[in-house]
């Protein structure tokens, strides 16, 4: 069981010791970008860092601007589905990597296996930076084999190891990146981009849609309702 805290300007996911966090807030905004992509409000969020336990914080980073594109019905729907091969294994092992992420748990399997296909390796040599504080975010990253050190103003603030991820939040928004990541050894990374991320989401929303609206059309009681009315209750029906 893990829980989050902020440390540095960073959300970070731990093992539950004695801390008096709640996710519900970024929940709340990963369950309202799935349902509406196409209008995201922009928002001021920080670059989150999600390491296995070995953990040092020690200073606080600075947060930058946020900015998110629009996308429309036909980026969706013209989506062209990224397969990168993986094995049995390595598959198990991103699903672990992410089953606590706020950003992945409202998935549903099909959304969850897309997301999985579409993600491509990264290799770095130790030492090599990752990416740098203050630079855009695009890519979120699970660390597949290795270690990273990620850095606030210079200063090593975390060590993150196998199964352990950063940079989600540049999945939804443009905000520049609050902490450096090194790698502290050889790395081999599994990344996705904002811009699949968000086609897969927005994709499958559209799809879930069509089809409440279709099944929302012959219930008798809801007959009286215009295609916009019922299209409001198609976004909330969540399966069972």
């Amino acid at each position: 069981m893990t829980d989050t805290i902020t440390r540095h300007g960073l959300l970070i996911h731990v093992p539950v010791v004695d801390m008096d966090c709640s996710l519900h807030e970024a929940a709340a905004a990963n369950k309202n970008q799935q349902k509406n992509l196409a209008t995201s409000p922009c928002d001021e969020r920080d670059d989150d860092i999600c390491p296995t336990p070995n953990m040092a914080p020690t200073q606080r980073a600075r947060r930058g601007a946020v900015s998110a594109e629009t996308y429309s019905e036909e980026d969706a729907t013209t989506y062209v589905k990224k397969v990168v091969p993986k094995d049995y294994k390595t598959m198990t092992a991103l699903s672990k990597a992410i089953e606590k992420n706020v950003l992945f748990a409202h998935l549903d399997d099909t959304e969850r296996s897309d997301i999985f296909d579409a993600m491509f390796p990264v290799v770095h040599k130790a030492g090599e930076v990752i990416i740098t504080q203050g630079d855009q975010g695009d890519n979120f990253y699970v660390i597949d084999q290795g270690e990273v050190e990620v850095f606030v103003n210079g200063q090593l603030v975390v060590t993150i190891g196998e199964a352990g991820s950063f940079g989600e939040l540049a999945l939804i928004y443009g905000t520049p990146r609050a902490a450096t990541v090194k790698a502290k050894i050889d790395c081999k990374l599994w990344a996705i981009d904002r811009d699949t991320y968000r086609r897969i989401l927005m994709g499958s929303t559209i799809r879930k849609r069509k089809m409440y609206k279709e099944l929302l059309s012959k219930v008798s009681v809801l007959e009286s309702l215009d295609d916009w009315e019922r299209l409001t209750v198609a976004d909330a029906l969540e399966p069972m």
